[in-house]
């Protein structure tokens, strides 16, 4: 049995692997594989991509590890196709990866290069990290072309070691997150592509402070600060505790709440935040509102957004929140200096320092902080729409296939 038709005959509820078309005019099947089953902004990229892509053109494939699980059913949801034809070392997630879990992710190269040949993959497009690591090999290997699309930090492992010999284009999702050039560099064939957005999106601010306000069962003066994001090391969620510490002992006056959206992926890291909030007496001034959908309306909720995040490559939640008009403080820190155009579409401080960050947020006065929300609004909408995203996307797919400009001869 292939491993196509063992998809489709296994009892998952995913959809089976359509048959690849032995016509000349077929077309070209994109391969996009995922590890582990947390939804990040990569996955949602992919999705906005998807959605749009020219299926004239593109036979577009998702590859999961959970048939039953969250990535499954946001792609399965949307009417893409969804399979989970044989199993593979779940690699450890936002930490790095080791030499036990790659050896392990190399054990299971034979089937993912027959799974590729069978299916007649034209391109594998790896969109992260664990991905990269359990697919980029066997893409080489199988024959495919290999797109690396970069969403992290320019001094990752991957990037610098294995994309310059295994990838055939890189796309960065920012200046910060491209390779740095060197002797062994991607530099030479990598490109910028910023992330999908909604630049249609519009939300009443007034009316959601309002129900959010209500919610929260507090005054109407209250100073809302928003964190929105996964609660991992890198986006700072303790300093983004320490920053309403230092907020409210600043202006005891006014009544302060820091709001965190989001979700501990590791249990340490919830048990730390909630050990900060007691040790700081912030009971009061805090509250873990959880995962919220949609994320837009909550972040117009909020009077700012801080993103106190650290070699940030180029956070979803900061767009989002220019695109509905909420100012933003955020660290001057990896994308951020690029996404707000050096602080001339928000508050740039210095990262580590929530003094900073409490001092940005409550320096800014009302004019200043409408000032600013209106230039980044405008901004956005022209920088970060769909079809923008889906044409430089498609134009690579093209030049990878040699079918499009640029493609060789």
């Amino acid at each position: 049995m292939t491993l196509a038709a063992r998809s489709a005959a296994a009892d998952t509820g995913l959809a089976p692997i359509p048959p690849a078309s032995s016509d000349a005019t077929a077309r070209a099947r994109i391969c996009l594989p995922f590890s582990g089953d947390v939804i990040g902004g990569s996955h949602l990229s992919v999705l906005d991509l998807l959605r749009r892509i020219d299926r004239a053109r593109f036979d577009p494939l998702v590859v999961v590890q959970h048939p039953g699980g969250k990535l499954a059913r946001l792609f399965g949801d949307h009417g893409i196709p969804v399979v989970c034809p044989f199993d593979w070392p779940e690699l450890p997630y936002n930490r790095r990866v080791g030499a036990n879990a790659i050896r392990a992710a190399l054990a299971q190269l034979g089937p993912q290069i027959r799974f590729l040949r069978e299916n007649r993959i034209d391109i594998v497009h790896v969109n992260d990290g664990r991905t990269q690591v359990a697919w980029a090999l066997a893409a080489k290997l199988a024959g495919t072309r290999l797109l690396w699309h970069h969403r992290g930090d320019p001094g990752s492992r991957g990037l610098r070691y294995a994309a310059p010999f295994l990838a055939d284009a890189v796309l960065a999702v920012s200046q910060f997150s491209l390779p740095r050039p060197g002797l062994i560099s991607a530099a030479g064939k990598a490109e910028v592509v910023h992330s999908p957005f909604d630049t249609g999106i519009s939300v009443d601010r007034a009316a959601a402070r309002a129900r959010l306000i209500a919610e929260l069962d507090v005054p109407d003066d209250t100073l809302l600060l928003g964190y929105f994001g996964a609660f991992v090391a890198r986006k700072r969620p303790l300093l983004f505790l320490d920053t309403i510490d230092h907020m409210r002992r600043m202006r005891a006056d006014r009544p302060i709440v820091g709001l965190l959206f989001g979700a501990a992926e590791e249990p340490a890291m919830d048990a730390a935040i909630r050990a900060h909030i007691a040790s700081r007496g912030l009971a009061d001034h805090v509250r873990i509102m959880g995962w919220r959908s949609p994320g837009t309306a909550w972040i117009a909720a909020c009077d700012r957004l801080l993103v106190p995040a650290v070699g940030e490559p180029f956070g979803r939640t900061l767009i989002e929140a220019m695109l509905v008009g909420t100012p933003i403080v955020a660290t001057r820190s990896g994308g951020n200096v690029e996404a707000l155009k050096d602080g001339a579409l928000g508050r740039l401080v210095t990262p580590e320092d929530p003094v900073a960050l409490a001092m940005g947020a409550l320096d800014m006065a009302a004019g200043e902080a409408a000032a600013l929300a209106a230039r980044a609004e405008a901004d956005a909408r022209v920088r970060f729409g769909f079809d923008r995203h889906c044409e430089q996307v498609s134009a690579v797919y093209e030049r990878l296939l040699g079918t499009g400009a640029g493609a060789a001869v």
